[in-house]
């Protein structure tokens, strides 16, 4: 499939950059943004596939650790050299390592390395993405936080849930920033998603995962092709009004007080 297969053409004459975009939701957004018109710029550490993925979409693939200021900022100018502009940036790469538990448990090493990963890298995307999207006075920022950002998690990991705190605090800091630049930035919420990430975290401990799912009113984990399709409305001219927003998408995760079994 390329880019300029299949779709309504949502997103034609767009150029994407997508953090973390070999595998999990990342991987469905970069399928569902050139299914839908998108020129697609990966940045990922998995160099065997995002060769082949760049292949596969007709887009570009960049390694790039996203802890590392230096390699960010090559991602994006890779982006804007070969494509002359960058007009959605999906910063979604994040960990959740099985270290990070209970704050009684997590000790610093592991507390520092998910908050680099998963916040200080969102700094440095959006840092390192602005300035193109002000001089072309557009852009859509989509921030990849979560629903723990918005209420007490059933399996405490507790680094995460700061550092996505942290991410949808940024977020709605830069959404009303930019608004009258042109430039929208959205946080993205996903509850529980059945990805390599969640099954990792979860493949050892089964009873943790029935503690997790039991109260997602939907019962059962979202799908990475329900979150792209959620990140595909806030990078499309149909989200023009919706900037500084936490859009969950959770099976009603957060809004259930009691679920029914």
């Amino acid at each position: 499939m390329t880019a300029s297969t299949g779709g309504s053409g949502r997103l034609a004459g767009k150029v994407a950059v997508v953090t973390g975009g070999c595998s999990g939701i990342g991987l469905a957004t970069v399928r569902r943004f050139a299914h839908e018109g998108a020129k697609v710029v990966i940045g990922d550490l998995s160099d065997d596939l995002g060769g082949d993925l760049a292949g596969e979409i007709g887009g570009t693939y960049v390694h790039c650790d996203v802890a590392d200021k230096a390699d960010v900022d090559r991602l994006f100018k890779t982006a804007y050299d070969t494509y002359g502009r960058i007009d959605i940036a999906f910063n979604n790469a994040g960990i959740s390592p099985p270290e990070d538990d209970s704050i009684l448990d997590t000790d610093l090493e592991a507390w520092n390395k998910v908050q680099l990963v998963n916040l200080t890298s969102v700094y440095l995307c959006c840092k390192a993405v602005l300035p193109y999207m002000l001089e072309q006075k557009s852009g859509s920022i989509i921030n990849t936080a979560s629903f723990v950002a918005v209420m007490g998690a059933a399996t405490s990991q507790i680094s995460y849930s700061a550092s996505k705190g942290g991410v949808l605090t940024m977020t709605r800091e830069l959404g009303v920033q930019f608004a009258r630049d042109g430039i929208r930035v959205n946080a993205l919420c996903p509850g529980p998603v059945n990805t390599p990430l969640l099954q990792e975290l979860f493949a050892k401990d089964a009873e943790r995962a029935a503690r997790r799912l039991v109260h997602v009113p939907m019962g059962r984990f979202g799908e990475p092709e329900e979150m792209a399709n959620a990140v595909l409305f806030l990078a499309s001219d149909e989200s023009s009004f919706v900037t500084a927003s936490t859009f969950l998408v959770d099976g009603g995760i957060s809004a259930a007080y009691v679920t029914p079994l």
